[in-house]
């Protein structure tokens, strides 16, 4: 096979560049020769320390002849591979090697110690132990040493696996981000845009609506995606353990599961609060923790959050008497309680206050409704005050005229009264009694036949794939025994 070399003794011009096409190929063969060292880099990350591996040199562009000398060259400065390779003797069955004076023990600690120092060499890169090829090793050293690189590469791989399924930051891990391409291909979203906001629960996205006829999804919409991390909000229980309609559900449930339970419980309190004709977004759909709603603004930006608007002083006035409405049919039409609202959860938009993150909402029939109640009736009360509204009540007051209830003194006393009424005969049977008589939406009903539904088509499409894999199986089977007859 003939080959051309651009260092060949008898080119016409030697060591002058004033020659084009000799030029090139010089500067040709330190591209090729840049190429196959890379190619040989990836041949060697390929194989490993497989016992069977596979060559990449039909790819190679130099030809051996050159690259051997090459080579050559390049190892005269270095250690040749009989330097660096570690030969152990030969041991009989009695473990020993040699006879006479050259006699060896397969338990000899210079022989185990040069060869610990070799076999440091072949732990994982991420194991940096340097050159120790020069360095002795006594088994008790290279035993700690290799334990403490197997605990670091488990431990490594747990927090890549804690990574990739984590939801921090901005909720976006490997299975949310394929969730919301289902959702784009269903053709229910258009498009994911950027955050309008994050908390400590979960982070919303601007989406535009698709073309679905199935559901009906408006041209502005948000994503509302929940963090399946509980770094951030580790009580979410309390908020869903005393609840009825999620009780049975919670026990024995893993981290991802329970954040499920907090999106369906968020778009359960969204329904029933518009169905009784509060301002609060629209539900669109729910998958998994990804609940799609209505955009509260326009041309896509958002209304900005009542701590934000800047509103005058006969509109802050409006806003006050608005949020005291909205508390009083929450309370008593929706039978819930916000449990967190504040100025951060009630947006300004066309000169309505909207209700916003219902999440963490409980019936007033919890055993903490009461007090979460109060709460919110505290943040309502600073807020409005710390903007000079006129006669805005106090918190006790305000929470007596939304319970009809008669409860004195303030701060502790007043708090103690609550606490003694929420664990009084009194609120248990108030509590049996909405359990039987109140409209507990149809809604929630029928988003639990839409599950069981989805259940049902999941196992169908599973019994579905056992049947064509047999049909296949099968198939093979009768084709092996026509070829044998």
């Amino acid at each position: 096979m003939s080959f051309f070399s651009p260092f060949e003794e008898n080119d016409e011009v030697d060591g002058d560049t004033s020659n084009d096409l000799l030029l090139a190929q010089m500067l040709q063969h330190e591209f090729d020769r840049a190429a196959d060292e890379q190619l040989r880099l990836e041949e060697e990350q390929y194989n490993g320390n497989s016992k069977v591996s596979l060559s990449f040199s039909h790819y190679r562009c130099v030809h051996p002849a050159i690259a051997g000398d090459e080579d050559d060259e390049d190892l005269s400065d270095g250690h040749s591979d009989n330097e660096e390779r570690f030969v152990a003797p030969t041991f009989n069955r009695s473990g020993v090697a040699g006879r006479g004076k050259s006699m060896i023990s397969k338990h000899d600690a210079a022989l185990n110690a040069k060869r610990n120092a070799h076999r440091l060499m072949e732990f994982p890169c991420e194991f940096e132990s340097g050159d120790s090829r020069q360095l002795p090793l006594p088994n008790r050293v290279f035993n700690v040493l290799k334990v403490h690189m197997m605990n670091e590469s488990k431990r490594a791989q747990r927090l890549h696996d804690k990574q990739e399924k984590a939801t921090a930051e901005q909720s976006l891990d490997s299975k949310t981000r394929l969730l919301l391409y289902k959702l784009i291909n269903a053709d229910i979203l258009q498009n994911v845009a950027g955050c309008i906001s994050t908390g400590k629960e979960a982070t919303v996205f601007y989406a535009t609506g698709g073309k679905s006829t199935e559901v009906l999804v408006p041209a502005e919409c948000v994503a509302k995606v929940f963090k399946t991390t509980l770094n951030e909000f580790k009580n979410r229980d309390k908020y869903i353990r005393d609840d009825y309609r999620f009780r049975d559900r919670l026990t024995h449930q893993n981290p991802r599961k329970v954040i499920h339970l907090w999106a369906e419980k968020e778009m359960h309190n969204l329904m029933k609060m518009r169905y009784f004709g509060i301002p609060c977004p629209d539900v669109v759909l729910l998958k998994k923790h990804i609940l799609v709603m209505s955009f509260i603004g326009t041309d896509q930006r958002p209304a900005p959050k009542l701590k934000e608007a800047a509103l005058s002083a006969e509109q802050m006035q409006d806003a006050y008497e608005q949020v005291v409405e909205i508390m009083k049919k929450l309370f008593r039409d929706c039978q819930l309680v916000h449990a967190d609202l504040s100025e951060y959860n009630i947006l300004w938009h066309q000169e309505r206050a909207w209700i916003i993150d219902v999440s963490q909402s409980v019936e007033p029939v919890h055993p903490l409704g009461l007090e979460f109640l109060l709460r919110d009736c505290r943040n309502v009360v600073r807020f409005f005050s710390k903007n000079n509204v006129p006669d805005v009540p106090s918190a006790e007051s305000l929470f007596n005229s939304l319970t009809e209830l008669n409860f004195t003194g303030e701060g502790r006393d007043f708090l103690s009264q609550l606490q003694e009424y929420e664990k009084s005969e009194t609120l248990m049977a108030h509590a049996a009694h909405n359990q039987k008589e109140f409209v507990f939406d149809y809604f929630f009903e029928r988003s639990l036949r839409e599950r069981e539904d989805d259940d049902d088509e999941e196992d169908d499409e599973d019994e579905e794939d056992e049947d064509e894999r047999e049909e296949e199986e099968g198939g093979e089977e009768c084709a092996g025994d026509a070829e044998e007859a």
